[in-house]
């Protein structure tokens, strides 16, 4: 039998992405994640759908458990589960306490395994584009605890040594220090006029960096309210900000997006805004509900020769390879008739089951596809059947289109639309911290974010910007007398991304 294991994780220094590959495997067999205040949430995704969750975050003043409480969980929980990860903020060996927790499962024989994160101390000066070192300014560099053990009499560090051996510091934990740790810099011998910089919330979408001196960085600080976490950088490095800076200047940095897709389809978009610098607030206003419709479906596709066969969105083919999984079938059932594919999304996801579209329209609207199928000119006199794949709260425009252009036209509802559980709140609670931008992918996004907010949500969505994928969906928003800000030309989501980028005010190129 394998004895349990417990793994002291560095989760990276905020941005989800600088987690290690290793540590990104272990999160995804863990039986057990016990994490930190400054953990990533997006890291959590990942786990396996039975793990278990525990919180043992510390903020400045606010300890949900104590270090000697938290040693104990470590060993209980081992005992309980073969993996248990322990998931903590930048590196678990700087000033992160993991050799505490590593020697107190050694003491306990329990089997442990360290696994090295990205620290704050190197990767939050990079994304401020402040190097640590360059060499014709400094070829030394230190990580100093801005925040000693509190229990100890008196600083172990010396701070006249710092002030002469090194180019670069770079103090963690220090925010709530930063008058002290200036003062001891001074009184060590550095000059006032050395440059500073403090950075609040760095690799994230939240991150906000105050440059100037040993002279006036207090100050200034105070006056930009910059509190933890934070990391200080103290050196003549600091200069180079002005021609590095990078992550900041992203088009949309600092912005924060709701993105009301369903939950697992969410992720492309959410990915394309986040590298664009947004703050992605999740909030899914629509869960997929199955209608099951095989016996419709069995029946239509076995008795019926359809000329063409219509798949309206992503989901409805999602809900047909479900249904060819479940009856033991495959692409060969539709070898009757022609695919028209509604949006390249849903062509691609045709593709993942060996379906190849036979016509994409260029414009993804009903109007254009009916436009398109009323120019068809048939040499015989049979009539063409069409089956439409859809959602139940669907537009009537294409089949009636399709039936007016001399279709016989025969309807399967493949899945309903429902309001997922949860983001009523989490809405309220986006809303209460502040939002720039709601984006919009269908008419059914629309219609259940209004319906979460209730009858004042006008008042609710003041200031707010709303970006749309599309005419369609720009009239649903005008129905609820909403204006729609962006518009997307070109109606997927890479057009979508692309429209908010270029919009002024919103982006910047």
């Amino acid at each position: 039998m394998h004895k349990s294991k417990v793994y002291l994780v560095g989760a990276g220094p905020g941005d989800d992405k600088l987690v290690t590959v290793r540590g990104s495997e272990l999160i995804k067999k863990a039986d057990c994640i016990i994490y930190d205040y400054l953990v990533n949430p997006e890291l959590l995704k990942a786990r396996r759908e039975n793990c278990k969750l525990i919180y043992v975050g510390k903020n400045a003043g606010a300890h949900t458990l104590s270090q000697g409480s938290i040693n104990k969980v470590l060993v209980k929980e081992a005992r309980l589960h073969r993996n248990v990860v322990r998931l903590k903020g930048g590196d678990p060996f700087i000033f992160g306490r993991g050799a505490e927790e590593a020697a107190y499962l050694k003491k306990k024989n329990i089997n442990f395994e360290i696994v090295p994160g990205v620290t704050s101390a190197i990767a939050v000066p990079a994304y401020a584009g402040i190097p640590l070192t360059e060499r014709s300014k400094n070829s030394t560099v230190g990580f100093i605890t801005g925040h000693e053990d509190p229990t100890k009499p008196n600083s172990s560090i010396d701070w006249n040594a710092l002030v002469k051996a090194l180019g670069t510091m770079v103090f963690l934990m220090g925010a709530g220090n930063l008058d002290s740790i200036v003062k001891r810099l001074v009184a060590g011998g550095k000059p006032k006029d050395t440059p500073v910089a403090v950075i609040r919330w760095g690799t994230t979408p939240k991150q906000k960096t105050v440059v100037g001196t040993l002279k006036n960085i207090v100050k200034l600080s105070r006056k930009n309210r910059i509190s933890p976490p934070a990391i200080i950088v103290v050196g003549e490095t600091v200069t180079l900000r002005k021609e590095l800076s990078w992550f900041e200047k992203r088009p949309l940095f600092a912005k924060r997006v709701i993105v009301t897709r369903t939950r697992s389809q969410a992720g492309v978009l959410s990915e394309r805004l986040k590298e664009l610098g947004a703050e992605v607030i999740e909030i899914p206003t629509i869960k997929i509900v199955s209608l099951k419709a095989d016996k419709r479906l069995r029946l239509a596709l076995s008795s019926n020769k359809y000329d063409w066969i219509f798949f309206t969105s992503q989901n409805g083919v999602n809900e047909f390879a479900a249904f060819l999984k479940r009856t033991d079938k495959d692409s060969r059932i539709l070898c009757s008739g022609q695919i028209c594919a509604i949006g390249t999304e849903t062509a691609k996801a045709l593709l993942d089951i060996g379906i190849k579209a036979d016509y994409i329209p260029g414009q993804f609207i009903a109007e254009t596809i009916v436009k398109h199928f009323k120019n068809m000119r048939r040499k015989d006199k049979v009539i063409p059947r069409a089956l439409i794949l859809r959602a139940r709260k669907a537009r009537d425009v294409l089949p009636k289109g399709l039936t007016d252009a001399g279709f016989k036209v025969t309807i399967i509802d493949l899945y309903d639309t429902a309001i997922p559980e949860g983001s009523k709140k989490a809405l309220e609670d986006a809303l209460d911290y502040g939002v720039d931008m709601v984006t919009f992918t269908s008419s059914s996004t629309v219609e259940n974010f209004i319906n979460l907010l209730g009858n004042n949500y006008k008042r609710k969505l003041s200031g707010i910007r709303f970006a749309s994928i599309g005419p369609v969906t720009s009239g649903t928003l005008k129905r609820f007398g909403l204006q729609s800000d962006v518009e997307a030309k070109i109606y997927t989501i890479d057009g979508l991304v692309e429209a908010i980028r270029r919009t002024p005010g919103v982006g910047h190129l």
